[in-house]
Parts: C-alpha cells; structure tokens; sequence
C-alpha cells in the first residue's frame, strides 16, 4: 500500500497530497498541508503548480477570491499582485513608480510537485527530494481554517460598544402605537411608539430619534455625533449582512483617491482629499462627501450578533432632479452589494486594532485612523471599568 505522506504525524516535516492535479487551473484552490493553510493555482495555461500563503497580508483577504492576471495572482480587495514564489510585483495605489515593501511578500511552502495525478507539497525542508508514489488510498490533507489576525479584533460584541449610540431601525419602520423588535450587541429590545415617543422595554440608558433613524444606547455613551449635515436625502432600505461592523467601516472608508490629511479628534476624525471628504465618529458613523457632484453618502452600522450587521445608508444629491436622485441610490445600492459580496467571502472575525497585524501603505490613512480611533474607544472605556453587565459580555471578540 503507498502511503499518502512521508511522514504521517500531522503537522511534521514531508510531502502532503493537497489536491488532484486535474482540480488546480486558473482559480486559486484553498488546500492544507501539514495543518498550514494555501492556495494553489497554474499562473498560466498548463503551467506548474503555485503553492502560496492563504491570506494577503494587507487586509488579510482569503486569496481564493483573487484571480490570475497578466501571469500573477492578483489579491481581489486592492489589486495586489503577487509571482509564483510569491514577490509582491504591484501594489496599485503606489502608482507605477513604487516599489511594494518586503512584507508586501507571500510565504511560499519548501517544494511543489506533481506525482500520479497529484499535487503534493512539502512546507518545510525535507530528506525525501520527491514525493512518494500516490495509491488507492491517498487523499488529501484536510484544508485548516485561516489563521485569525495576531492581537485583538474588535467584534460586534465588544463590551466597548455598550457605550456608544447605535442605529436601530429606520424611524419609518416604527408606527403609532405599534412595536418593534430589534437585535443589538447580541440582545433583543423591544421599541414602542405612543403619542410620538419612543421608548425601549428592555433596560437601556436611552432612547432617542435623529436623522430619521432610532437609535439605542444601553449604557452612557461616550463621544460625539457627525453633525446634521445636509439635510434631506434619501435612505435606502436597510440590509443585514455577516460582516462585522468594524470591517465593514473600514472597507467603506477605502477612497480611491490616496487621502493627504487625516485629522483626529475627539470621539474621531476627518480626512480630505482632492475632490472629497470623510468624516467618521465613534464607532460606526460615516458620511462621504464627492465635491465635484456634491453627493453625501451618510453609513450608520448596527452591530446586531457576532455573525450579523445591519446597514443603513442615507443618499443626498442637492439640486438633483428625481431622475438624477434615482440613479445615486441605484448606484450605491449596487456599490454596496458588491462590497458586501466580497466582504463575506473573508469571513473575518473583526477589525484588527494592532498596527503589526496587516500591512498598511500610504493610501490606508483612513483605515489607520479608525483602528486607532477604534483602539483608544475600546481601551477608554475599558479603563473607566464601566462596561455594562450582559451577554455580550460573555462573548467580546477583543
């Protein structure tokens, strides 16, 4: 009987089957070997196996959402491209003349090979130049889960966010005389409307509407609201997604445009740009501004459960005609689904609020600023020990 490993104690030195050959082409392919994750792919039609790191190392995206360009693996996030032996050749937003960093770089494993029909791969130095031989009994290794960020992450469920006013529901949602019942921070209120109050049957600290929208805060909150901005608008029907909202801020705030200035303060900060502006306060409050069409885009996040945020996003085109309005929320409505789409492909547990744990470059300002922001929210309040009691306790994810 062949055996389908060097050496078979899982996690040693030796060559691991990771996948039939005939299943690796274009598409990158998540395989284990030896308790590592990797993805495998040909680079070009008929061309050997690329065995590389799972994750790229910006924003920690799964490469099995990338994609083969021009010869290289191309992350789908942010563009990276990376080579068979897993040099970053281009980071987009460095322009063409920068020069991507060395841990910019993906690990590659000690050796590939193909062998009876399948890929084998030896993530370590080994005595056995070559793989054995492949028989009936040869399967592949088991494909691990990806390694979470290094350092803490702030999750939907952070006892930091007990104290800070969250986005409910839409106030529209709410009738006269009617109820409704809402998830936050992994507990259910339930909201009443009479005489034009609102109020929440669970215990919170308040109640409040603004905006348009009911918002929830259940214990003191700290910091500061965005400011009315301007006025009217149109809010898009509200939608539920697994990412967390911590993720889903920092994808958002993702310009184009690299951002020259960033300016914090209290409770958040503001970026500019040529042509633009974000503005952000803590935690989950966004709105971007486009000069040149005078669009604001105001995002407001409602961490829900560990697995689930909702989203409301508020459209203003001043001057515009209906027709005009119309195609500004179609088109963030399509912008969002898309983001969402790619976002819960990563199937990341929160934000990383440790510097070291992606890489960061120059047009990452504005996701610097909100972990940094985020990170002295968390640890403000933590220090005032005045997180309130309840499950979400149980289950903070920093």
């Amino acid at each position: 009987m062949a055996l389908s490993r060097t050496v078979p104690s899982p996690g040693s030195t030796g060559w691991f089957p990771v996948a039939r050959a005939a299943d690796v082409g274009g598409a990158p392919l998540a395989v284990g070997a030896g308790g590592r994750p990797y993805v495998v792919l040909r680079l070009r039609p008929g061309a050997e196996v690329t065995a590389l790191s799972a994750r790229c190392p910006h924003r920690l995206a799964p490469l099995t959402t990338g994609s083969v360009v021009d010869g290289t693996l191309e992350c789908a996030h942010h563009g990276w491209r990376f080579t068979t032996d897993g040099r970053c050749v281009d980071i987009p937003s460095l322009g063409v003349d920068g020069t991507p960093p060395p841990r910019a770089d993906l690990s590659a494993p000690w050796a590939v090979e193909e062998r009876d029909g399948w890929v084998w791969i030896a993530p370590e130095r080994t005595v056995h130049h070559r793989p054995p031989r492949a028989g009936a009994h040869t399967t592949a290794d088991p494909v691990p889960a990806l390694p979470g960020p290094t350092g803490p992450v702030l999750g939907n469920l952070d006892v930091s966010l007990e104290h800070a006013w969250h986005p409910v529901a839409l106030a529209v949602e709410l009738r006269e005389g009617g109820w409704l019942a809402v998830r936050l921070l992994g507990r259910t209120w339930t909201l009443e409307r009479t005489d034009g109050e609102v109020t929440a049957a669970a215990p919170a600290w308040g109640v409040r509407e603004l905006w348009g929208v009911v918002w929830l805060a259940p214990a003191e909150p700290r910091g500061a609201d965005l400011g009315p901005g301007d006025p009217g608008g149109t809010w898009l029907p509200a939608v539920r997604t697994g990412v967390p909202a911590a993720v889903l801020a920092d994808a958002l705030l993702d310009p184009t445009p690299a951002v020259p200035e960033v300016v914090l303060h209290e409770g958040g900060f503001a970026g500019t740009w040529a042509g633009g502006r974000a503005d952000v306060a803590t935690p989950f409050q966004l709105r971007r501004r486009d000069d040149g069409t005078a669009r604001t885009v105001l995002v407001l996040l409602q961490p829900e459960d560990a697995d689930s945020t909702r989203v409301y996003v508020r459209v203003t085109l001043p001057g515009a005609s209906r027709a005009e309005r119309a195609a500004a929320v179609a088109q963030q409505r399509t912008e969002l689904a898309v983001d969402l789409r790619l976002l819960e492909r990563a199937d990341s547990p929160g934000l990383p609020l440790t510097m070291r744990a992606e890489l960061h470059v120059p047009a990452d300002r504005l996701g610097v600023a909100l972990r940094r922001t985020l990170a002295d929210w968390v640890v403000g309040v933590r220090a005032t020990g005045a997180a309130a009691p309840g499950p979400a306790e149980d289950q903070a994810a920093a």
